[in-house]
């Protein structure tokens, strides 16, 4: 993991078109802008981890639904 030290108004370039700029520090708190390419999903850790959870969830009850549908052995 690359470990880096901003200040406020400082700027971490990702790539291409990815731009990650130190907004505001609160005590323990940072805030960060994000720019990034149309089309990019940026997410919160928590909420991609929801989503990741809610998908594998639906794949799962897909999976059983389309089991259900397949004749029986030897039929």
């Amino acid at each position: 993991m690359l470990t880096l030290t901003r200040k406020i108004g400082q700027k971490i370039l990702i790539g291409n078109g990815i731009e990650v700029v130190v907004r505001e520090i609160r005590g323990r708190q940072v805030r960060l802008g994000i720019t990034a390419p149309d089309g990019l999903p940026v997410f919160r850790e928590e909420l991609y981890e929801d989503l990741a959870t809610a998908n594998l969830r639906a794949q799962t009850t897909l999976d059983r639904n389309r089991a259900a549908e397949l004749p029986e052995p030897g039929l």
